[in-house]
């Protein structure tokens, strides 16, 4: 176990879902860390999700990852690279692969010839989805020992991020840790991923949807249970190490729309049946085992009804904040019969 404690860390797509969590996190908990964050805020990125946070702690630069001549103005002087910057949509990696390859593999090769050329600690971001999926009635969960074995253009550009985050470690020495997640919820998410669609769904008068037969198994983690989990690695994690991130959170589908449709008051059959997404994965289970008994690391959110119920508050007390994307989001989904 490290004892690292940065003081100023660069966060990559710092004004996405997972990453903006992270920052509000960090300026929560940690007083005396003052955080860069760089995102060129696509359509994902919003630059409302880190608003009101003190100007004297977070500064913002608008940019890309793959732009090496202002990694070359900004990276220098940080003491920890942490990168949540992606593409993650499943959906618009499988109709269009190229901004995944562009984003995942060469904006991490980026940061990581950065990070070397002026020894920065890094940690990456990555996903389950690295390890393909699992049969609904494996006994087995993911591990750090699971082979990689992508099943869609989007997880196999995370597993290439991956190996490459691996051999800048063993090649150059570089000081990186990764942690592959399952799925978050909570404030922020775009209206595109399943939990806030049901939920924004429900909240504008529209059935909400479900892919195939719902039997889809996903393994849910709050994201401030996942922001608590990256500080623990970045500050206690063994360089060169993976550790997998996850909260015991087991759920298909059908349960999870189910228990939203009852929360908001609704009928739990109150919903409409789509066609499935091509290739889409059975299961992920994480085995979080190392995560837990090498860096002491547990979740809070350990009650998915309560932490449901707070992510339906965030988007019925927030309806400025999704209502702008709403409609483009549902036409899309439309024109793919979904």
């Amino acid at each position: 176990m490290t004892d690292f404690h940065p003081k100023n860390i660069l966060v990559t797509g710092g004004c996405g879902f997972i990453g903006s969590n992270f920052v509000h996190y960090v300026v929560n908990n940690h007083p005396d860390v003052h955080i860069t964050v760089l995102d060129a805020l696509t359509y994902a990125g919003n630059l409302a999700n880190i608003a009101g946070l003190p100007k004297d702690r977070v500064e913002f630069v608008y940019g890309n990852i793959c732009d090496v001549d202002l990694l070359e103005q900004v990276v220098p002087g940080h003491d920890a690279i942490v990168n949540y910057a992606a593409e993650s949509h499943n959906d618009n990696a499988i109709a269009d692969p190229n901004p995944f390859l562009h984003t995942n593999v060469e904006g991490t090769y980026r940061l990581l010839q950065e990070a070397r050329k002026h020894d920065i600690r890094f940690h990456h971001i990555s996903t389950d989805e690295v390890y393909g999926d699992l049969a609904l009635d494996d006994p087995h969960k993911f591990t750090e020992h699971t082979p990689y074995n992508p099943s869609s253009p989007y997880s196999s550009t995370k597993a290439a991020s991956d190996m490459l985050v691996r051999a800048w470690h063993r090649t150059y020495g570089l000081r990186t840790t990764i942690s592959n997640c399952s799925n978050n919820y909570g404030p922020y998410q775009h209206v595109e991923k399943f939990i806030p669609r049901q939920i924004t769904n429900i909240l504008e008068g529209i059935r909400p949807k479900l892919y195939g037969a719902g039997l889809n198994v996903r393994d849910w983690i709050h994201t401030e249970d996942h922001s608590r989990a990256v500080w623990t690695i970045l500050t206690k994690g063994e360089y060169g190490q993976t550790y997998l991130i996850g909260a015991n959170g087991e759920k298909n589908n059908i349960t999870v729309l189910r228990e939203i449709l009852k929360l908001m008051g609704k009928d739990p059959d109150d919903f409409e049946h789509v066609k499935d997404r091509p290739g889409h994965d059975r299961r992920y289970a994480i085995d979080a085992t190392k995560l837990r008994t090498q860096l002491g690391w547990e979740p809070i959110h350990n009650d998915f009804e309560e932490g449901l119920k707070q992510t339906i508050d965030w988007y019925t007390q927030h309806q400025d904040w999704w209502k702008p994307v709403k409609d483009a989001v549902e036409q899309r989904y439309a024109e793919q019969g979904q």
